[in-house]
């Protein structure tokens, strides 16, 4: 097996997994292995550096010229010497729409899971996370067609909904990333986190206009790319026929003499994939399906705190 990648926005190494992948995966029940990843990931941020950062300034912001002095806490004032406003309500909850490639590309797997499997727990891993600290959750999986729409929403029962719709097996004819990102930006109009999940495998020249969109309309963007470790390293020992999964055409590839050919069409595609990404300014995770999902969900965290939204810790 293949080292997985490591993450492009991953600033420091995350804390050892308290669960191995194969144990997580073998757990039959979606919800549960999400409650595993999130009290692991909990259990690591306790031990790590990130412990010492207060609950309480994700419910303020420093104050600066223009903003109305009425609302400055002088009680923090008196703890830390600087000055705080705490925020109104539509500043500290979050809303976040994931959106998950259920298509039958996603089902392929060599270690015993597929990707979609994967996709499914790290949705189900962060829905669950943020729906503990109070933030509203909404999905949208798709194959080459919408598949299931839930909004936002934080209230008993709809995190319940999230993981029976993402527990659904691949399906379609096709990978199709356009109508959900098209979908999702003509319906959300108030600002928000918008996660898309998949393996990116397809052409991204109309993928890059309805990206454009999405964050033209001011929505911060996190991409999750999954890939199984084969896909990664073409790493096969003989020469086999290969299916498509989605078109059902089959290939006679002797691996060793398409390796190089197939990694650098798959570095180009990476790197054209990435440059998009910087260039509009989202967030870029690729994730080897080999890879502990609570380093996953510390990637996710360490960019929320580079990016100035420490996450409500108390809440679990």
């Amino acid at each position: 097996m293949s080292a997985p990648p490591s993450s492009a926005n991953a600033t420091a190494p995350p804390p050892a997994s308290r669960i191995d992948t194969a144990a997580l995966m073998s757990i039959r029940s979606l919800e549960w292995r999400a409650r595993a990843v999130v009290e692991g990931f909990w259990s690591g941020l306790h031990r790590s550096p990130y412990h010492g950062f207060s609950v309480e300034f994700t419910e303020y912001r420093q104050y600066t010229p223009g903003d109305d002095p009425r609302h400055l806490d002088w009680r923090v004032y008196a703890r830390s010497d600087r000055y705080y406003i705490r925020k109104f309500e539509d500043e500290t909850n979050l809303r976040c729409h994931l959106l998950v490639d259920q298509s039958h590309s996603m089902d392929f797997g060599t270690l015993g899971w597929t990707k979609a499997a994967y996709a499914a727990t790290l949705a189900a891993t962060l829905a669950r996370f943020l729906h503990l600290q109070g933030d509203a959750v909404g999905l949208l999986s798709f194959d080459d067609a919408l598949r299931d729409y839930l909004p936002a929403r934080q209230r008993v029962g709809h995190l319940r909904q999230i993981i029976i719709a993402l527990d659904k097996p691949p399906g379609g004819a096709a990978t199709n990333l356009i109508k959900p990102i098209q979908r999702i930006t003509e319906m959300v109009r108030k600002r928000a986190l918008m996660v898309v999940i998949s393996d990116f495998l397809t052409p991204l020249d109309e993928f890059e206009r309805q990206l454009v969109s999405l964050t033209a309309s001011g929505h911060e963007t996190v991409l999750f790319q999954v890939l199984d470790p084969a896909e990664l390293t073409l790493d096969f020992a003989t020469p086999s026929v290969f299916e498509d999964a989605e078109s059902g055409r089959t290939l006679y590839v002797d691996p060793a003499a398409a390796r190089a050919g197939y990694l650098a069409r798959l570095r180009a595609h990476q790197e054209a994939l990435a440059a998009l990404c910087r260039k509009l300014g989202a967030v870029l995770h690729v994730l080897s399906t080999a890879r502990p999902l609570e380093q996953a969900l510390t990637d996710f965290f360490q960019d929320r705190l580079k990016r100035g939204r420490l996450v409500r810790r108390g809440a679990r």
